[in-house]
């Protein structure tokens, strides 16, 4: 029998090693060095076998926008079980023991991302945000069909990024839910760290900025840079690169210009946006579609709620609605049960209820709706939720919905 306990920072490096075996993963030493101060600031969790270390998570001490809130959420990360020891009820001990700390901390919610979607729906996680990819081929001048804001672009001297750009994005993170805080740390070793973790060859970050001399910005584009290769348009011919990071805007005439001048960039030919939100103004305002393609779509954030009732009271609610919800949950009890949710503009309540359900779900596609990326209906539909009471579905879509939809390119 394993032993579930807190993994002391003397065990930091075996939990690495435990975690390189895992992920067949074998980084230089500034990655390592990234990795072992990343994982002092987090909560460790170990399964021990005597004395081995045969499990390893850790957890980020995160907040995470939601509609009309921004809520405590642990950002689970580095999950790792020894080969030898799979099947055995790791995971399982490492997640109970994780979402018991989270609900006695007052964490209504945790978040993931998922390199083997499968396992974590067991856990009660459910998909809850979508990112694609986007590529624009500029080898051409980027058409658009609006005007782009034409203030002033300047480039963002890498001692200055975290000073200008860090509190624009936090202030951003409220427009669109599903987005984690980032302290300097992150920024520093994730996001402005000057070689790229997983490609050697693109350059260290660049950022440009749009806003008058003196003025707050009104937007940014955070993006690296991979020559060409090979010669011609011949075999093997790859045209330089534009890899996009990340970009922020405050309308879609400044999104026009930061994407714009992003397509200008000389001796390249391609830019590519891997984490956007697939209501992205850009898919609407570019005049050609052809230049401008969706080339891929995934899961992006798995969340979990910890506390149904603590999540759902404290979100807020773009329509009113009164639904008896039959709601289970094999992994935190506490939450399964029929209750009654009545909500709107002016907040919720959320109490045990005795009448017949107008819907029955598991706590995975309550997470996966929560905050408005996935719709009810679609889940009805695909027979994930059972709809006792015609329209009971749309109307939890409705209320849980409308705004743009909840999107987060931070992956951890």
């Amino acid at each position: 029998m394993v032993d579930i306990r807190e993994v002391p920072e003397a065990d930091i490096d075996r939990a690495l090693e435990l975690a390189y075996l895992v992920f067949h993963h074998r980084p230089e030493k500034e990655a390592r060095e990234r990795h072992r101060a990343m994982l002092r600031t987090c909560t460790r969790i170990g399964a021990y076998d005597a004395d081995a270390l045969v499990g390893f998570m850790a957890a980020h001490d995160f907040r995470l926008s939601v509609p009309g809130a921004d809520l405590s959420c642990p950002g689970v990360t580095f999950v790792s079980v020894a080969p030898t020891h799979r099947r055995r009820g790791v995971l399982t001990g490492l997640m109970g023991e994780l979402l018991r700390g989270a609900g006695a901390a007052g964490s209504p919610v945790a978040a993931l991302w998922a390199s083997e979607a499968a396992i974590y729906g067991r856990f009660g996680y459910g998909s809850a945000t979508q990112g694609v990819t986007v590529e624009i081929d500029s080898t051409r001048p980027l058409a658009l069909r609006i005007d782009p804001d034409r203030r002033p672009l300047r480039l963002v001297d890498p001692e200055d990024a975290l000073a200008v750009i860090g509190p624009y994005h936090e202030a951003a993170r409220s427009v669109r839910a599903g987005r984690p805080t980032r302290d300097a740390e992150r920024w520093t070793e994730t996001w402005l760290c000057e070689q790229d973790e997983e490609d050697e060859e693109l350059s260290p970050p660049r950022i440009i900025a749009l806003g008058e001399p003196g003025r707050p910005i009104a937007g940014y584009a955070l993006y690296r840079t991979k020559p060409e290769s090979g010669s011609g348009t011949g075999p093997g011919h790859t045209p330089g690169l534009v890899r996009v990071e990340e970009l922020e805007a405050d309308t879609p005439h400044v999104a026009a210009a930061l994407w714009e001048c992003l397509a200008s960039l000389d001796l390249t030919g391609t830019v590519r946006a891997w984490g956007r939100p697939a209501d992205d103004p850009l898919l609407h305002f570019a005049a050609d579609r052809d230049q401008v393609r969706v080339t891929g779509a995934y899961p992006a954030l798995w969340l979990r709620l910890v506390d149904v009732r603590a999540a759902l009271i404290a979100r807020s609610w773009a329509a009113p609605v009164e639904l008896v919800l039959e709601l289970t949950d094999v992994r935190l009890p506490a939450n399964a049960g029929r209750h009654r949710l009545k909500a709107g503009p002016h907040g919720a309540v959320y109490e045990p209820a005795g009448q017949s359900p107008d819907l029955s779900l598991d706590v995975r596609e309550l997470a996966a709706c929560y905050l408005g990326g996935t719709r009810a209906a679609d889940l009805v539909a695909a027979g994930l939720v059972a709809e006792h009471t015609p329209g009971a579905a749309a109307a939890l879509d409705d209320a849980l919905g409308g705004g743009p939809l909840p999107h987060t390119s931070d992956e951890f």
